[in-house]
């Protein structure tokens, strides 16, 4: 498997993972992981301002249930992309599309994870 696969399946494990943990941990714990200390303590990421202008609650259950099953969603589609099933390509693109909300970690995650799954080298090896 060509070496930029494995960056793309590490930043999007990392991305998703984070996901998947912290929409879990919300759900179970009623709050997202934020900052105990400091300026920003108790604080979501700018995320939270992007989710409300359209509409969603960011510490409602349904924002903290799209952080699960995105996470969940994406951690999976990493294991087909890794075996290489001829729609995971597709699924990751769109995982990264679907991440570009989560400023600013998510979205520079995602930009780069967009950018390589573009590139030749990585479409060709699929």
């Amino acid at each position: 498997m060509h070496w930029l696969v494995w960056i793309i399946v590490a930043l999007a494990f990392i991305e998703g993972g984070w996901f998947a943990f912290d929409g879990g941990h919300a759900l179970v714990t009623g709050d997202y992981v934020t900052p105990g200390k400091g300026q920003f303590a108790g604080q979501l990421g700018p995320w939270s301002k992007l989710v409300s202008a359209v509409g969603i609650e960011p510490r409602s259950t349904l924002m903290k249930s799209i952080h699960l099953t995105l996470g969940i969603a994406w951690l999976i589609v990493i294991v087909c992309f890794i075996f290489k099933l001829p729609w995971s390509w597709a699924a990751m693109l769109s995982c990264a599309i679907a991440g570009l909300w989560y400023l600013p970690f998510g979205t520079l995650l995602s930009i780069i994870q967009i950018i390589l799954l573009s590139l030749p080298a990585v479409r060709t090896v699929r």
